[in-house]
């Protein structure tokens, strides 16, 4: 009897060779053009504190017109030098020097203070403006060079304040172009090492990942040159783990299913179209769901969330396309030649229709254990998962001080602490409100009636240092002469009729207290003058503002996430009860995550909190990611129950998916993790939440609860799908447990065993 399936047309050899060496050279040359730009990416991202701002908060327009007020766009930098008790004419002297020679310096504009002694006598600080157009980070260093050089024993200096806490950002993410990815890359290739024991598949995987990445580089650093969205450092580091760790995922599916063409004897091309055909549609459906669920951020008003959003769906996208095109076209030539020195020969292992027979391997195993105990088995995960997710109560997840993103050492942090013993901690980092000209005086009193704030003053291009103190007397603004006597009182900076106060806050601008005061402010200053009258800003309010939007954001968007992921299940799997289920078990398995994250973080790292925007972000590539798993389980039981039944498909799908998602679990687990070498508290923050989830959603979810609690439900899966009404009906189906019967024979007429498409054309004929 002619086997049909291998009566097929097939290509001349020079098309089986040439179209996948086109598709290999396509991909090379793209490849090198966007593997230099890994140096340029310095040239189009910023770490500085503008592209975090919500873009609809007053901070932001505060932030906005504030050069309209003080000049040139700055940011301040702040010295500050203590000595070993009370500073002498000498050391204030030499601190004079060190003033002068800071602004000396290029990227330093003009206003550069003169030393002021704290009222101790034992410590004086400088106000530096800081071009923010410029380096900032690298003015910054320069800074602290002649801190060091121009400061003798036993003075001591450090360089705090918005300029510095900003250098010590970008000096946190230096590591995030070479560091990063190496610890990723050598993590993935140790894992498919072990898992593959090839030599060379790891390098084709590899190569697929790293291919993507540089081609999504080159697409994203072209458009954020033309200004479309921010990138930045930690918009930045996402991306090269999600590439990398998506791409892989993706290549390893293909992998599994070329693997499977080749243990059944199938020559390169008709193993490669085999493979492409069963790994088209979940490794497309499973980028897609990815997508979706990243583009939900483009509902966010924060600069950084709406870039990520995009950024990373493209990378997501050619993640997909490598894995479809490139890979196929590398396994293609390479051929079995691919799996040395382990050649497979062996089909995969499976499970037989009697549950009672022996059965050899750990899936087959895993799946009887399932099969046997589907009840106990998905209780028991429900209720441990549940435990687990109870420490989501102890999550402080409402912001961190600033002072405390930087993870190690941070000069900036110790500076805030030394200022803050000897001046108001709020030195260098004031709360800035713009009214307009006429209620001047009533703002100004409601500055001094605050116990937060320290002093108040208008911004004014008369006086010499640029602001100048404000008093109210019989209920009019009395500006306060910067000179010797009779020098004339200074008049404040007008701009649309509008004015700027600026007032020094008492504790340092990070502080809770510091948010409290600023927040009475915008309420007694709305009461006072009408709703939006003034409006509020400076380093305290824009935390405040990101805070705020960053709640408002998981609020609305982790919904939309969910209802997107949901409707792209029931049209993968053509179902509703399956999707509702999966995606039940995705929120559980990231509520654990969150649960075990929350108790981690405050009982072994000790950290102070977690900016608001970590659970989503935790939650979009938890549930994102998880549902790939999902797509991948979930697909190929459709797939088996189609020719046998639903709880037999639901089983070999479990024996023939429990490799692969297992592999892509530990690869996406690892990449992940490696953001954890970036001293940054949001990316180490994220890398331990995705990390424990997605080995949570491969040892327990995928392995044991999904399958379990669809072995117990049954063909009702499916509902309300033609596959629930007219699916194979099995004894298993019937009653769980048992072997299959009246289903039609898995060999052909000449004794040779049916390939999976062999059998479905049985079936159809």
């Amino acid at each position: 009897m002619a086997n049909p399936h291998h009566a097929r047309r097939t290509p001349t050899r020079w098309l089986r060779i040439g179209i996948p060496a086109v598709l290999v050279l396509v991909w090379l040359v793209v490849g090198s053009v966007g593997g230099p730009y890994f140096g340029k990416v310095d040239e189009v991202s910023s770490n500085d504190r503008s592209s975090f701002l919500p873009e609809s908060a007053d901070a932001t327009q505060v932030n906005e017109r504030l050069p309209e007020f003080l000049g040139d766009d700055s940011i301040p930098a702040v010295v500050v030098v203590t000595g070993d008790g009370d500073l002498t004419e000498e050391q204030l002297a030499d601190v004079q020097t060190l003033a002068d020679d800071i602004a000396e310096l290029d990227g330093v504009l003009d206003g550069v203070s003169p030393p002021i002694v704290s009222e101790d006598g034992e410590a004086a600080q400088i106000f530096a403006p800081v071009d923010a157009s410029g380096e900032v980070a690298e003015i910054v260093d320069e800074i602290r060079a002649l801190v060091v050089e121009d400061l003798a024993s036993p003075l001591e200096g450090w360089v705090t304040g918005p300029a510095g806490f900003t250098a010590d950002l970008v000096a946190g993410f230096l590591g995030i172009d070479g560091l990063l990815l190496a610890v990723a890359l050598i993590a993935v290739f140790v894992i498919l090492i072990i898992v593959y024991r090839s030599p060379l598949l790891p390098v084709l995987v590899l190569l697929t990942s790293v291919f993507a990445l540089c081609v999504a580089l080159l697409t994203v650093w072209w458009l954020a040159y033309a200004g479309i969205f921010v990138l930045n450092g930690q918009v930045q580091g996402i991306l090269f783990i999600l590439v990398i760790g998506a791409a892989t995922d993706y290549a390893l599916l293909y992998v599994a299913r070329f693997r499977e063409a080749i243990a059944d004897g199938e020559k390169r091309w008709d193993a490669t179209l085999r493979a492409w055909r069963g790994s088209f549609e979940p490794i497309l459906a499973s980028g897609g769901t990815v997508i979706a669920g990243l583009l939900c951020l483009l509902l966010s008003d924060l600069a950084t969330n709406r870039a990520l959003g995009p950024i990373a769906s493209i990378g997501i996208a050619f993640s997909v396309l490598s894995a479809l095109t490139f890979l196929p076209a590398l396994l293609a030539l390479f051929g079995r030649t691919a799996f040395w020195p382990f050649i497979p020969t062996q089909p995969i292992p499976t499970i037989p229709d009697d549950l009672t027979q022996p059965v050899k391997g750990l899936w087959p195993r895993q799946a009887r254990f399932v099969a046997q105990h589907a009840r106990a088995v998905w209780i028991v995960c429900t209720v441990v998962l549940l435990v687990g997710a109870v420490g989501i109560t102890q999550l402080k997840a409402d912001g961190v001080p600033s002072s405390d993103l930087v993870l190690g050492e941070s000069e900036a942090r110790d500076g805030q602490a030394v200022l803050a013993e000897h001046f108001p901690a709020g030195s260098g980092s004031p709360a800035y409100v713009i009214v307009p000209e006429a209620d001047l005086a009533g703002t100004v009193e409601i500055l001094e009636a605050s116990d937060g704030i320290e002093s108040a003053a208008v911004a004014s291009e008369d006086s010499p240092t640029g602001q100048a103190a404000v008093e109210v007397e019989d209920g009019e603004p009395v500006f306060t002469a910067v000179g010797p006597p009779g020098t004339p009182a200074p008049e404040p900076t007008v701009s649309e009729g509008d004015v700027l106060v600026i007032g020094t806050l008492t504790d340092a601008a990070d502080s809770v207290a510091a948010e409290e005061t600023v927040r009475e402010l915008r309420t007694d200053l709305d009461e006072a003058l009408g709703a939006g009258t003034a409006i509020v800003g400076g380093e305290t309010a824009t935390d405040i503002d990101s805070n705020d939007t960053s709640i408002r954001d998981r609020t609305v968007i982790i919904p939309v996430i969910l209802l997107v992921i949901l409707l792209i299940l029931m049209l993968l799997l053509r179902s509703i009860l399956a999707p509702v289920l999966l995606i039940a078990t995705v929120i559980l398995s990231f509520a654990t995550s969150l649960g075990v994250a929350a108790l981690v973080f405050d009982g072994i790292f000790a950290f102070p909190g977690a900016d608001p925007a970590v659970p989503l972000y935790g939650f979009v590539f938890l549930v994102a990611l998880g549902v790939d798993y999902n797509i991948f389980l979930m697909s190929r039981v459709r797939e088996e129950s189609v020719p046998h039944g639903t709880r037999p498909g639901i089983l070999r799908g479990l024996v023939a998916t429990g490799g692969v998602i297992t592999s892509a679990g530990l690869v996406l687990a690892a990449t992940f993790a490696a953001l954890g070498v970036i001293p940054i508290l949001f990316l180490a923050q994220i890398a331990f939440i995705v990390a424990f989830g997605v080995l949570l959603d491969t040892f327990v979810v995928r392995s044991l609860l999904v399958p379990a609690l669809s072995y117990d439900i049954g063909r009702a899966i499916w509902w309300p799908s033609k596959l629930w009404r007219q699916g194979v009906e099995t004894r298993a189906d019937a009653a769980p447990g048992r072997a299959a019967e009246d289903e039609p024979a898995n060999v052909a007429e000449d004794g040779h065993p049916l390939t999976r498409e062999e059998y479905r054309r049985t079936l159809e004929s």
